[in-house]
């Protein structure tokens, strides 16, 4: 298993680098051009549309390589009429005519039917190509893995949250399933902090928390959100040091068993 080739992104048929990027976060745009030049290539512009990826996706189109990303843009609106403005709004500032993904974010039950139609609608009009959803309630998603309208789940996934491999992964047929792209590798901060760590334990790097996620075959895309070009280098730094060896991995679970024991979070299950 090597992090530096790209898998398909379930049954999209998108080639996708194995760590995807979040704007939220504040890095500038040499920081994303720097990650596109190693493969990263799933560019989710969306809770917080910042600045950096938005001029790194600007420079990269007008170079004429729209066609190397994959550009997500995100919806929590629960009107349907505002989620079609603020997709033209997200498309109209990238310079682009379609997102690659439309991610209806954050459904811990299946998406209302008017949000349902209107995003298939925006699909018949050529303004996104994939639907997506993200939510925490990890039961929903293999309820809806057999619905064909939906090609990518979004999901919460590390080293404290493992439930989705149980609960997701190992319920979703490997054959035509939609793509799988994990969100919090870190949970949240709370396994770099050396305040949360077992007694003794040394916090591990950002790297191997994505390391950790990457190993799972199922996970195709492991979302990162850096804030400076330090931060996306130790992210980029996973796809060098390649999969968790038998002692990293126990490591890991050994620290997130800690964490989900003595520190509590509203989304820990």
């Amino acid at each position: 298993m090597s992090f530096n080739e790209p898998k398909t992104l379930g049954r999209t048929g998108l080639k996708v680098g194995r760590l995807g990027m979040a704007s939220s976060y504040g890095a500038p745009a040499e920081a994303y051009e720097e990650a596109v030049d190693r493969g990263v290539n799933y560019f989710y512009w969306g809770a917080i549309r910042r600045g950096g990826m938005r001029k790194a996706i600007c420079n990269i189109v007008s170079r004429g390589k729209r066609d190397a990303l994959v550009i997500v843009l995100q919806s929590y609106s629960r009107s349907a009429g505002l989620m079609e403005m603020f997709l033209q709004k997200g498309l109209k500032a990238l310079g682009i005519d379609h997102a690659d993904v439309l991610l209806l974010g954050w459904h811990n039950k299946a998406p209302w039917p008017r949000i349902m139609e209107k995003a298939l609608a925006l699909r018949e009009k050529g303004m996104f190509r994939f639907l997506a959803v993200s939510g925490h309630n990890r039961k929903l998603f293999s309820l809806l893995a057999g619905d064909a309208r939906f090609d990518i789940f979004h999901l919460r996934y590390n080293a404290v949250h493992r439930g989705a491999e149980e609960e997701v992964f190992a319920k979703i047929r490997p054959e035509n399933r939609p793509g799988l792209v994990s969100f919090t590798a870190t949970r949240w901060g709370d396994l770099l902090n050396t305040k949360k760590m077992p007694p003794g334990e040394i916090p591990p790097r950002a790297a191997d928390c994505y390391r950790f996620v990457m190993n799972h075959p199922m996970v195709d895309v492991c979302m990162a959100g850096p804030k400076n070009l330090e931060e996306m280098r130790e992210a980029l730094a996973a796809l060098q040091l390649g999969p968790l060896s038998e002692e990293e991995m126990a490591r890991m679970q050994r620290i997130g068993d800690y964490i989900h024991s003595h520190h509590k979070h509203p989304f820990a299950r």
